[in-house]
């Protein structure tokens, strides 16, 4: 099995996810990129009961962008850690940026591009969605 750790920027959150990740995308939804501050986010699915907090679970705040979508930083430094739907309790869309240890998952796909700005480019060859990838529930 293998342990992934990740943590925010200040040090104050700290975790270890001992699973394997779903499909990682690259979203560019309007939120994500806000959200980001940059032209989107990867993210990999993770089963929430393989994420263990190790530290600061208490600093961690959670925002709700959306009807029953939770956006989840560190409230000290801003760092951006996973977001989760409350219809789906089981996974959390673990932010990729903040994995301390290297993960054996790579981008599959570009979702949302039918938000990209005309001032963002993509030089990859995953396949591109204007919505959510296919099969995704």
């Amino acid at each position: 099995m293998t342990i992934t750790r990740g943590s925010c920027k200040c040090q104050a959150v700290r975790f270890e996810y001992s699973g394997d990740f779903g499909v990682v995308t690259v979203c560019h939804c309007a939120d994500c990129r806000k959200l980001q501050g940059s032209t989107g986010v990867i993210a990999a699915p993770a089963n929430s009961s393989q994420l263990h907090w190790l530290a600061g679970q208490d600093r961690i705040t959670e925002y709700e962008s959306s009807p029953g979508k939770k956006r989840a930083f560190c409230s000290r430094c801003g760092t951006p850690l996973y977001s989760r739907r409350d219809d789906a309790p089981h996974v959390v869309r673990l932010r990729m940026g903040s994995l301390d240890t290297p993960a054996d998952a790579l981008p599959q796909a570009h979702i949302f591009c039918q938000d990209l700005p005309a001032w963002a480019t993509l030089d990859d060859d995953w396949p591109r969605y204007a919505r959510h990838e296919p099969g995704r529930g």
